[in-house]
């Protein structure tokens, strides 16, 4: 009977909803609602493309390893999932565009209206950052001081110089110039019988690039080229202590020469610098191990 308890507790539930007018998929494991007896949550905030099922095994071991006590949700980008048929990518087009919701401010400001109606503000929050949803979460803390962050782990963090970075020298003309380019053969893709398709999806592209919330990954992904650039140093002093920073050791979107510098930036910061080989884009291979090291570095803030 125990076990089947477990089970349970390791199902995640999958919602969807419109947040500042895009549709919008959370995970969660644990509680599906937050009441005032909630005191702490671990939100994910994803990388690009901000599908939350890549994070499915990181979430499930964090939710186990704290004794499932914490519910551990994860919020996906606005417009990053596929909608239920019943739903568009947004309900309102022209209030989408002119929120500008699927870039990079519009992302963030997302964030902190899915907070405001679906966390009580008393709730302390462990928020776990993914590449660009690292820098995300410093803005999230700069924009909204009265957040309750009780601790902000940032995984493979993206929060400077993009562009600059060997990945980013290869991708920014892609995303900047040519991803229009890039939406003629998806459109034309998409026109083909279905079974056809499937067999074009699986043989060369990838589901996700045939999806309609492609297009908005790759608009995130140009503006997070032209305006992630120089490094918050204001926000990140003010809430050093809060902070933990993992850096990649081969990471080509974040150079371990990124790492050295805000390490002698801030010399009592917590930044540690990968050992284990992990890529990335952990999630697809290493969310286990990762979600195990980040229960080590916190467990203490945790307890009571």
């Amino acid at each position: 009977m125990d076990s089947m308890v477990e089970d349970r507790r390791d199902e995640p539930h999958t919602d969807f909803m419109y947040c500042c007018g895009a549709i919008t998929e959370t995970l969660k494991f644990g509680s599906c609602q937050l009441h005032s007896g909630h005191k702490v949550l671990f939100l994910i905030i994803p990388g690009n493309p901000g599908v939350v099922g890549f994070y499915k095994t990181f979430m499930q071991t964090l939710h186990s390893m704290f004794g499932y006590r914490h519910p551990v949700w994860a919020v996906s980008h606005a417009g990053h999932c596929v909608p239920p048929d019943t739903m568009d990518i947004v309900d309102d087009t022209s209030s989408a565009a002119e929120k500008d919701v699927f870039g990079i401010n519009g992302q963030i400001e997302h964030k902190l209206a899915f907070l405001r109606k679906h966390v009580p503000r008393e709730t302390s929050l462990v928020l776990v950052g993914h590449s660009i949803g690292c820098y995300i979460i410093l803005d999230m803390m700069k924009r909204d001081p009265e957040l309750k962050v009780l601790k902000a782990v940032m995984l493979f963090p993206t929060i400077e110089r993009m562009a600059l970075s060997p990945q980013g020298r290869v991708m920014t003309p892609v995303l900047c110039h040519m991803r229009y380019v890039a939406y003629l053969p998806l459109f034309l893709l998409s026109l083909l019988p279905e079974r056809l398709k499937s067999s074009l999806i699986k043989l060369v592209l990838g589901e996700f690039l045939l999806q309609p919330s492609c297009p908005n990954a790759m608009y995130m992904g140009g503006q997070e080229m032209k305006k992630v650039l120089e490094r918050d140093n204001v926000t990140i002093k003010k809430h050093l202590k809060k902070l933990i920073f993992y850096y990649g050791a081969t990471d080509h979107w974040c150079p371990v020469q990124y790492y050295h510098d805000i390490k002698q930036d801030f010399p009592n910061g917590d930044f540690r610098l990968c050992e284990n080989g992990f890529r990335h884009a952990f999630v697809l291979d290493a969310g286990r191990e990762v979600a195990n090291m980040v229960v080590e570095w916190i467990s203490g803030d945790l307890r009571t």
